[in-house]
């Protein structure tokens, strides 16, 4: 199969990767690949396409696919020379039995991810429209062809969820790692013989132990690698999985969908006491017994046999297997809690979508008539008013037309994203100007220039003393946003409780002018001014936490930044009734604290 590549050609993982997807497509579900438009990646395609047989449809999504496109519809042609509704097979009824391409995955719409997921989840169209209803086959595997760059652009999670193997495709490198050929004929005696392949209980319940080990929340993840499993040991030529098969599965499976790494295993522990002196019995007593204690049969094994391994041994390894899947940055990361927050961060910081009449994307069309510009669309009128066309001509006593009606208009809907303004919220009193104000500067002035880039608006609130201050009302000026955060002087008290109210009220200004507010505090989540201007720590943070609880209810997207030198109790709890993310940077600098706030998931996140 890879004669036909001079260079370069998949890994092991990759080539092994296609050949299982071959066995399997519709089980498996496909593959999230990650790599650009290339050689390597036409290389691995035509690997998939060597393992399928040759009559397999392969169809290509098309990124913007309207649902007509994709379920099926109405032909237009034929329904009006028909006199009669007449369908139109769509694109996943046409690929049963099939592989869809998804080029530009890290791009597709949510309707497009929601009808893809819908058919992986029941190998079903469901059509009901226009007039229609029908249920069409659509056993189909995706190959999601990722070309996104860096952790910022993913494909929907809900069709990450649902296709079993997440590769970033790579070339073999060395001998060692040369793809192994798998011939056609040799794939599809592992099809015919999938049917057959068992997979003991113990192998299951071991890759359901590693999944909720390493922090895999979704449950289709160990379902997924049970036909995994099944499917290499059809390949091996074997009608029952063993652990190979199962740690293949988890290490293609598993590990590239943890979250977390597991703790460590308990030191064990004999609490049985060491003999004393006094327990040791005597040479008189030794000679008192009557008989010697029984010999232990000279045959039998000091060991535990294969068969009667210790309970959780597979599990171990299976574990194990995972984490030498797991690159080593990944693995740090992972350790620090922050690799699935980088992952999250896929939705970005743009506003939140909102519908319009007549500006934006156009998103699909809605029955209504043509009125404050709404935009008619032709083609969906003319498909709600065909079905009709032989009834209304019969009752008609003009010449043969085609007869459009009120209720058949269909307008074009829009949708765009509201501008988005980011908040900032510093702490400029005494114990941050003390620890943190300087590298609060410097992130925010970083994050300032982010925001210039995307045209985003800002705006810099800081209290400190008695109350808080608008330094910087929304705006888009990079260069007078920048004086006003070097002008801010530190020093004073902590009125954590004014700095909260303050940034509510004008975050519901901004959500009132039509824009998404999204809050980015920086402090260390002590306060010691209370709202009415009064000293003291405890009537101070008691009215914090009222502001907090207000803005909380308030349903505003929020970041809080501990920026104290020793992460505390005091800001985890105040972001907590904030209802914000807490990120504690006791020692990031200001490009630590600017890439804190560049991988959280504002919008998103609530």
């Amino acid at each position: 199969m890879l004669d036909a590549f001079s260079s370069p050609v998949p890994n092991a993982d990759a080539a092994l990767v296609a050949a299982l997807l071959a066995v399997d497509p519709a089980g498996l579900g496909g593959v999230a690949l990650r790599a650009t438009a290339g050689p390597l990646r036409d290389a691995w395609l035509t690997l998939l396409r060597e393992g399928l047989p040759a009559s397999t449809p392969m169809h290509r999504v098309p990124l913007h696919a309207t649902d007509s496109a994709l379920l099926g519809g109405l032909d237009l042609a034929a329904t009006l020379h028909a006199g009669r509704p007449v369908a139109q097979l769509g694109l996943l009824a046409r690929c049963d039995g099939g592989v869809l391409l998804l080029a530009m995955a890290e791009r597709v719409g949510a309707g497009v991810a929601s009808q893809l997921a819908a058919v992986l989840d029941t190998q079903v169209v469901a059509l009901e429209r226009d007039g229609l209803t029908q249920r069409r086959p659509a056993r189909v595997a995706l190959v999601a062809l990722d070309e996104g760059d860096g952790e910022e652009e993913q494909m929907p999670a809900t069709l990450l969820d649902r296709v079993a193997f997440h590769l970033p495709l790579q070339a073999a490198g060395s001998d060692d790692d040369a793809p192994v050929d798998w011939t056609r004929a040799e794939i599809a005696e592992a099809r015919a013989r999938l049917s057959q392949v068992i997979v003991p209980e113990s192998v299951v319940q071991a890759l359901c132990a590693a999944s909720l080990v390493w922090g895999v929340n979704s449950m289709r993840a160990p379902l997924l690698a049970v036909r995994v499993a099944r499917a290499a040991a059809a390949l091996s030529g074997m009608d029952e999985a063993e652990e190979v098969h199962a740690s293949l599965a988890a290490r293609l499976v598993l590990a590239p969908r943890a979250t977390r790494v597991p703790a460590p295993p308990a030191e064990e522990t004999d609490d049985t006491p060491p003999p004393t002196d006094a327990q040791e019995p005597t040479p008189d007593e030794d000679d008192a017994q009557d008989a010697p204690p029984p010999e232990a049969p000279q045959d039998e094994p000091d060991h535990t046999p294969d068969e009667e391994e210790a309970p959780g041994a597979l599990d171990d390894r299976l574990i194990e297997a995972v984490r030498a899947a797991i690159p080593p940055g990944l693995l740090a990361a992972l350790q620090m809690g922050q690799a699935r927050q980088a992952r999250a961060a896929a939705a970005g910081r743009s506003g939140e979508l909102m519908k319009n009449q007549n500006r934006g994307r156009p998103v699909g069309t809605r029955r209504a008539e043509p009125r404050s510009g709404a935009r008619l669309h032709i083609l969906e009128t003319l498909r709600a008013a065909a079905p009709w066309q032989r009834l209304r001509q019969q009752k008609a006593d003009g010449p043969k037309r085609i007869q459009v009606r009120r209720e058949d208009f269909h307008v074009v809907r829009f949708r765009q994203r509201r501008p988005t303004t980011t908040l900032f919220v510093v702490d400029a009193s005494g114990s941050a100007a003390l620890h943190r104000l300087a590298e609060a500067k410097g992130a925010v002035e970083l994050l300032l220039a982010e925001c210039y880039v995307r045209r985003d608006k800002v705006a810099v609130l800081a209290f400190r003393g008695d109350g808080c201050e608008l330094l910087l009302p929304p705006t888009r000026s990079l260069a007078r946003a920048k004086r006003s955060l070097a002008a801010l002087p530190g020093g004073g008290g902590t009125p954590l409780a004014a700095g909260i109210e303050a940034a509510r009220e004008l975050a519901a200004q901004i959500g009132r002018a039509g824009e998404t507010p999204i809050v980015v505090m920086l402090t260390d989540g002590r306060a010691n001014v209370a709202r009415d201007g009064r000293h003291g720590r405890a009537r101070a943070t008691e009215d914090a936490l009222e502001a907090a609880d207000a803005f909380r209810l308030a349903g505003l997207s929020a970041l809080l930044i501990d920026t104290s030198s020793q992460p505390g109790e005091a800001s985890r709890v105040m972001a907590e009734r904030m209802g914000a993310a807490c990120v504690p940077l006791p020692h990031a600098g200001a490009a630590g604290l600017s890439q804190a706030v560049r991988l959280a998931t504002l919008p998103g996140t609530r």
